[in-house]
């Protein structure tokens, strides 16, 4: 069976890179939120979701960046954190045959909430 055929045929390329980043994004965020997280598992959690992420469908690379600083403020007696969307700052490249979208989250303070948008893609 051709997937491409099957099921993708009623979209560009261009729209198929953003629906893949875009999957990615939402699975990242709704599959980590909430993990327990310090200052010394960072790092690990950062680069466990960047590969877990890179093995979906088209993605090519994928950066998360834990805000350091927000997991000291945050964190209880108990030396850790759950995760939180505030505290990530991702990017998700994206790329389908020619096409490239690189889809962003990150805490926009004048919205005091972490937004996904797409930050380019090819035209």
């Amino acid at each position: 069976m051709d997937i491409e055929d099957r099921y993708f045929k009623n979209i560009s390329s261009r729209e198929r890179a953003l629906f893949e980043g875009a999957i990615t994004m939402g699975a990242l965020f709704h599959q980590f939120v909430g993990t327990p997280v310090n200052s010394e598992s960072a790092e690990t959690l950062e680069k466990s979701i960047k590969e877990a992420m890179e093995l979906q469908p088209c993605i090519e690379e994928v950066e998360v960046k834990i805000d350091r600083e927000l997991l000291e403020e945050a964190k209880s007696e108990f030396n850790y954190v759950s995760l939180n969307g505030d505290m990530l700052d991702i990017r998700v490249v994206s790329k389908y045959d020619d096409k490239k979208a690189v889809l962003r989250m990150e805490y926009i303070e004048d919205l005091k909430y972490p937004l996904m948008y797409v930050e380019s893609i090819d035209e």
